[in-house]
């Protein structure tokens, strides 16, 4: 294995092994507790733009499994792990990560001090990084400048796929399996379009279950146009970067909420331009929520549930309208997590309920979204 280096914007370096594709990458580096679900990550459009960090130890032991896909393709900038398996053992594997990382063209690297890593971030906050495989360059003013000076942008647009249709998998020797979205129930009970800002299959498939027939529009399509598609139900999807760099949607948001006639229903990203579109800020977190055991209180019955979450900003509760109602916060810093609607049939979470792989103790979000639209 060739060597590889990661170069932070403060001048911190590690060295490592490379992994994946070779060459040099410059990203948001940030880093995810999940003890699984390495392959739902990957291909997460949330973590566009960035390089994310394992914490857990081993990954890659279970290979590779298109039917998992949250989407069409990765969508990180770079891969960061502690150990790499290179003889993964499951049924259902379809190849290695370390295949799966070069067929996609991600620049990572393993061996380092993963622990020491998170504990810098923790304490510093998310910072850009810099992956180079070979030789180490030169730590220089330039060098670090070139690294400070990236920037996420048009992450939403940036992570388009075929607007309106299911997600198709990219066909290569590794990925040989049809569209990892769900299959429309033959006698849907409901309707519902699917504002596609980077959205995981995930949530497709969990409205499917329940009998819904979904429509994935693109993150541009204009609220006049939603109604006139007279959907049950709206669904604002997940996605990365910074929700208030959406002007646009949310002004289309804005638009469909005073219609008021339409039930919506936001996770991740949606839940943030939703309370945007009704006079609500956001802020970025010191080091975001990544991983899959975030505890969230439901305010209204006082139960605690662990969460998976993946977003770098928040929702200010201070800020929130008088119509809207702080419905769950984060118990490890009491942020918002979730938001009710009393003037109109809304309401969002910024934790994903659709969890996979994670915990499935708030799948009934969908059940409550289900009885919304009835």
């Amino acid at each position: 294995m060739k060597s590889a280096f990661l170069i932070l914007a403060d001048g911190t370096f590690f060295e490592g092994k490379a992994i994946g594709a070779e060459g040099t990458t410059i990203g948001e580096t940030v880093f995810t507790t999940g003890m699984t679900g390495y392959v739902e990550t990957l291909t997460d459009p949330s973590y566009f733009g960035q390089i994310v960090t394992q914490t857990f130890p081993l990954i890659g032991n279970y290979g590779v499994m298109p039917q998992d896909f949250e989407s069409k393709k990765s969508w990180v900038r770079g891969y960061i792990v502690r150990e790499l398996c290179d003889g993964p053992s499951n049924f259902r594997c379809e190849g290695s990560l370390d295949e799966f990382l070069k067929k996609q063209g991600i620049v990572g690297i393993c061996g380092i001090d993963t622990r020491a890593l998170t504990k810098k971030l923790r304490e510093a906050g998310v910072m850009n990084g810099m992956i180079v495989t070979g030789e180490c360059p030169e730590i220089t003013e330039e060098l670090l400048n070139k690294i400070k000076s990236y920037k996420i942008e048009k992450a939403v647009e940036s992570v388009q796929s075929v607007g309106g249709k299911s997600l198709p998998l990219v066909r290569t020797p590794l990925l040989t399996t049809p569209s990892p979205r769900g299959t429309p129930p033959k006698t849907p009970d409901h309707s519902v379009v699917l504002f596609d800002f980077g959205a995981k299959a995930n949530i497709q498939r969990e409205l499917e279950k329940r009998g819904c027939q979904v429509t994935v529009v693109p993150y541009d399509t204009t609220a006049q146009k939603v109604i006139e598609l007279a959907p049950d139900g709206v669904m604002l999807s997940n996605g990365p970067g910074d929700p208030a760099e959406n002007v646009n949607i949310i002004e289309e948001i804005r638009k469909l909420c005073e219609y008021g006639k339409i039930p919506i229903f936001g996770i991740c990203l949606g839940h943030q331009m939703l309370a945007l579109a009704r006079g609500a800020t956001t802020s970025k977190l010191k080091y975001g929520h990544r991983g899959g055991n975030h505890p969230c209180k439901d305010l209204q019955t006082e139960r605690v549930y662990i969460t998976s979450q993946n977003h770098g900003y928040a929702v200010e509760s201070s800020s929130l309208p008088p119509q809207a109602k702080l419905s769950f916060v984060n118990v490890n810093d009491n942020t918002c997590e979730g938001v009710t609607y009393t003037d109109i049939p809304a309401f969002s979470v910024q934790f994903h309920p659709e969890a996979c792989g994670g915990p499935h103790d708030t799948n009934f979000l969908f059940d409550r979204f289900i009885e919304m639209m009835n």
